[in-house]
């Protein structure tokens, strides 16, 4: 967000060191500004990468065994099957050249140097930088030490040749425009600089301090306060610099100040205000939206859109302080109880007008959230992550998260203790339904049915109908049609003794106009799903409307009305992409693409169904493993090649397959 200050020397010598290794490590300690120089560097070599220059910033990421699916969700492949993700991922890659940037590995060392050597070894067009407080220690890495700024000594004449005061001039005069620039103070701002090593970072909280001080007074406090840490600690070495700075930063902050900048390092990447004040306010801190203002013009934090967030430097800063207070567990399970109060809301409103803004939210807290997860299922807390985990099943089941949803409740159900509890019945169906999605039918039936029992010995209705629900799909989609009826029956009585109704209701006719459509009752099915579409509008209900869309789109195809069929896919891929769900979206395109070929377009048909399978690689069963949707991209493919032959649709289809899912969204929804 601000200006980018000299480095003129280590990005030339970062551009020759990428022409010549795959790996470059650039190295140096917190504050001293290695992601900044990073990003100008790829900036700077962007077009040497016709693949994109990519960057994953991993400071929230805090478990490595979902380190492959991040990179791989940032390049859009979103892996949902159980097909092993690096192997997705590194064959993705093997064909591209590009470069990858991994910004701050050091908490995740040892699963950043794995990845990197998979990558390499299975790309050999891919080229990574990565920023680390210490060395990967492979045998290819190149590590190049990224140092403070060069200060000005004692006796120099041209002070404004030095990046470390021009950095300081450059932050001091957006807070302080008025900044006086003669001889006197351009002295106070060298000694200044010398006094913080030209750590960059230093400087820059130094600088947020020039509203209301000259730099002689700014110097003259952190002299001070350098003396009395030398006085009472010995000598001062070098590495205490950025800590001191942080130190005498806090110092000049009011009490609420230290109070909430300790608070807030309880947060994962960034955080708006409601969740600062529903973490962090109390009758110690009245007004945390006063006080995050006032953060923010200090330098402590960052404000991103309508977010915040803090660096790493400062958040360890901010930490420590927190332990000191003796507040860490309490920050801790106020963290978890913010979002598992906001996941509650969610789930109680999904079935509503609110969808995307709940859907907004949840992408946006992902780092927040996946914390909330990790810290339960690392101390010991399995309920509380059995509870948060499914309160969240619209981020799992609608929001496109399936591998990583799975993942998370499948950690928390094997280290509950075995046999029957209420918490169970959600996570339960949840699971079944990733699994089904998946195309784990043995998996998906098996939970299904453990639901079912659960949640009858604890009367909970809800779970139970959204069990047999699974139950219906895994019948669907193996071709038992008279099974997955009655298990949508049965479900939809158990729905009936539901008091507020639920989020899953809409899914009994939809799943009933599914087994006409493929029974070959297509009539029947369009008067199903044009019914239950107006319920779902009457709610403001996006999600299963526009499954709902998919399907009708299938059954008027089916009808022969091609020009509807295509204009209900249409609506059903935009809503889909805007939530994010990758299942519904590939769907989409695989219905556009038999549109297509029905309306004589084989070179757009080939094109989508390239595209399509690019996503589908990622589930690892295209049409989710059922025969019945399999047939139709195999009756699409044909018409197609029937249409242009075999060399124009083998053009087309790999044009497609390269892809990246926003612009096959965007050809897609073209007319």
């Amino acid at each position: 967000m601000s200006s980018f200050v000299g480095r003129a020397d280590e990005l030339e010598e970062i551009g020759k060191l990428l022409a010549r290794t795959r790996l470059l490590t650039l190295h140096g300690a917190g504050g001293v500004g290695k992601t900044r120089l990073a990003l100008k560097a790829a900036q700077n070599v962007r077009e040497d990468y016709p693949d994109g220059v990519w960057v994953a910033e991993l400071s929230s990421e805090i478990n490595g065994d979902l380190l492959a699916g991040r990179v791989a969700g940032l390049l859009g492949l979103h892996p949902q099957s159980e097909r092993p993700v690096l192997e997705t991922l590194t064959e993705f890659l093997a064909e591209r050249r590009l470069l990858l940037l991994f910004d701050t590995c050091e908490h995740l060392a040892g699963p950043c140097a794995d990845l990197i050597v998979s990558i390499l070894t299975g790309a050999p067009d891919v080229r990574i930088i990565a920023t680390s407080r210490q060395e990967l220690g492979l045998p290819l890495e190149v590590v190049m030490v990224v140092n403070p700024f060069p200060v000005p000594p004692p006796e120099a004449a041209d002070l404004a040749r030095y990046d470390a005061m021009r950095l300081f001039l450059d932050r001091a005069k957006a807070v302080a425009p008025g900044l006086r620039t003669d001889e006197r103070a351009m002295m106070a701002v060298a000694r200044l600089c010398r006094r913080l090593d030209g750590v960059p970072l230093a400087i820059e909280l130094a600088a947020s301090h020039m509203r209301g001080l000259s730099a002689t007074q700014l110097a003259d406090q952190l002299d001070d306060r350098f003396k009395l840490l030398a006085d009472g600690e010995g000598l001062l070495i070098r590495h205490h610099t950025l800590r001191t700075a942080a130190g005498w930063s806090h110092e000049l902050c009011t009490p609420a100040e230290r109070l909430l900048w300790a608070r807030l390092s309880v947060f994962a990447g960034a955080f708006d205000v409601e969740s600062a004040c529903g973490v962090c306010q109390d009758e110690r801190l009245p007004d945390v939206p006063a006080v995050l203002s006032s953060l923010a013009t200090k330098s402590v934090l960052a404000r991103v859109g309508d977010h915040y967030r803090m660096l790493d430097t400062i958040r360890d800063y901010g930490r420590d302080w927190l332990n000191e207070l003796g507040e860490g567990k309490l920050m801790i399970r106020r963290h978890r109880d913010h979002y598992l109060s906001a996941a509650r809301r969610m789930d109680a409103e999904w079935y509503g007008p609110r969808q995307l803004e709940w859907a907004y939210w949840a992408h946006k807290e992902l780092p927040n959230l996946r914390t909330a997860l990790n810290r339960c299922l690392d101390a010991g807390n399995h309920r509380a992550a059995l509870e948060l985990g499914g309160a969240l099943w619209v981020l799992w089941c609608h929001l496109g998260l399936i591998r990583e949803g799975r993942y998370y409740l499948e950690r928390a159900l094997a280290a509950c203790s075995p046999g029957p509890d209420p918490v169970k019945s959600r996570t339960l169906w949840v699971v079944a339904h990733l699994a089904l999605v998946q195309g784990d039918m043995v998996l998906a039936r098996s939970r299904a049915e453990e639901c079912v029992e659960n949640a009858r010995r604890y009367g909970d209705a809800e779970a139970e109908a959204n069990a047999y629900l699974r139950l219906a799909g895994s019948c669907l989609f193996t071709a038992d049609l008279d099974g997955a009826r009655a298990y949508a029956l049965e479900g939809a009585v158990k729905f009936k003794e539901v008091e507020l109704g639920s989020a899953g209701e809409p899914s009994v006719p939809l799943l009933l106009a599914m087994a006409a459509t493929f029974g070959g009752d297509f009539d029947e099915a369009v008067e199903i799903l044009r019914e239950v579409r107006l319920r779902c509008e009457d709610h403001g209900e996006l999600s299963i409307r526009s499954l709902c869309d998919y399907a009708l789109s299938l059954a008027l195809f089916n009808r022969g009305e091609v020009a509807e069929a295509a204009r209900a896919a249409r609506t059903s891929l935009e809503i889909k992409w805007q939530l994010r769900d990758v299942v519904g979206t590939v769907l989409a395109v695989d219905q556009l693409a038999r549109v297509a070929a029905a309306a004589g377009d084989g070179g757009r048909a080939a094109w989508l169904l390239g595209a399509a399978q690019r996503i589908w690689i990622t589930f690892g069963l295209p049409g989710l493993g059922a025969d019945a949707m399999t047939t139709l991209r195999q009756g699409a493919a044909t018409r197609a090649l029937e249409l242009i032959g075999a060399a124009d649709y083998d053009t087309a289809f790999r044009e497609g397959m390269a892809s990246p899912i926003e612009a096959t969204v965007a050809y897609a929804l073209k007319a």
